[in-house]
């Protein structure tokens, strides 16, 4: 284990998915590239390790899953699994060593961004990809919630869909190789996702845009149906669907909350032409960047202009359909499926 744990993102590249996990790897990434990432700094793995060393929680929940290991296969007890290892995790206090250092960088990105009420998001950045099993926190502010929120974090490695995950997987029930984000809240105007290909028919001439007003989490979850942009990476065409978006994510008393889109507004493209190219540039360039289709996370802040408004909250690779390059491979695959009914 080594003596330094949390880290810059300016320190971080994509070599470092073991050590922070792969959110925080890729944040790193794309400040080395210049991208407007929100200022922050990551939580390593090794932050987890040192934490539930010093606490004694990693000794506790071993004890626990070597005795309840029989029965971890029902669901039932995966539940209860999951409850009582997270109230292990979350009744430890951060060792005062942790508490210190945690406090200099949180004081540190306060000073890095000018902004003496600072609110940040407390983001799961997990080694093993484990999409929507971990927990991240918006809207934070004041040092004791970071340290609470992080601690959540940890704990939210062992949600029951987690240790379901784990059991799949043939993972060590007992280890969670998680990092942490901890980055500067964007005063968000719109924002939701950008994919660089179709991901229902692996179309890779095509970057769809994806973003609704407020913050992310509305377009995230699917909550609301988002304005979509399907970009033809040729010639630059745009084929525009604008739904009527009634609700929002916003800030609220260090959280967030869903709330009505103003009326005048409710219709409107949550993004406009020159927002929607640059998006679309800037995934581009990542996507030739690491050569494969990305899914990212963009969002506009408010109280900027285009280009210095576009920030960056998550870049992955991209999830899609195989594209059937021949006719006689999907009638192929067809009648596989067929004889096999």
């Amino acid at each position: 284990m080594s003596e330094q744990w949390i880290f810059w993102f300016e320190e971080l590249g994509t070599g470092d998915n073991d050590r922070v996990g792969k959110k925080c790897a890729n944040l790193g990434e794309m400040t080395r590239l210049g991208l407007r990432v929100p200022p922050g700094f990551a939580i390593s793995i090794d932050g987890y390790e040192r934490f539930m060393a010093e606490t004694g929680a990693g000794e506790e929940i071993r004890r626990y899953v070597q005795e309840n290991r029989e029965h971890l296969k029902e669901v039932k007890h995966q539940i209860l699994a999951s409850e009582a290892i997270r109230n292990i995790i979350e009744s430890k206090e951060m060792p005062p060593g942790m508490r210190e250092e945690l406090f200099r960088y949180y004081d540190q990105l306060k000073e890095r961004t000018g902004d003496r009420e600072l609110s940040v998001a407390v983001r799961s950045s997990g080694a093993v990809s484990m999409p929507g099993q971990m927990e991240s926190y918006l809207n934070i502010r004041w040092k004791e919630a970071v340290i609470q929120k992080v601690i959540q974090v940890w704990g939210s490695a062992f949600t029951t869909r987690a240790i379901a995950f784990r059991l799949e997987k043939g993972l060590a029930m007992e280890k969670a190789p998680i990092g942490i984000a901890v980055l500067k809240m964007v005063e968000a105007k719109s924002a939701g996702v950008v994919l660089t290909v179709l991901p229902t028919s692996g179309d890779l001439s095509k970057v769809i845009v994806e973003g609704n007003w407020g913050l992310g989490e509305s377009v995230v979850s699917g909550e609301i149906n988002p304005d979509q942009f399907i970009v033809d990476k040729n010639d630059g065409t745009v084929e525009s669907t604008v739904h009527r978006k009634p609700k929002m994510v916003v800030y609220h008393d260090g959280g967030t909350i869903t709330a009505p889109v103003p009326m005048e507004i409710q219709e409107k493209p949550c993004v406009d032409p020159e927002e929607l190219k640059e998006i679309v540039r800037i995934a581009r360039q990542v996507e030739d960047h690491f050569q494969m289709p990305q899914d990212m996370e963009w969002v506009l802040d408010r109280f900027q202009s285009i280009p210095d408004n576009l920030y960056w909250v998550q870049a992955r690779p991209a999830k899609y359909a195989k594209v059937k390059e021949k006719e006689a491979e999907y009638l192929a695959e067809l009648m596989t499926r067929m004889f096999k009914m």
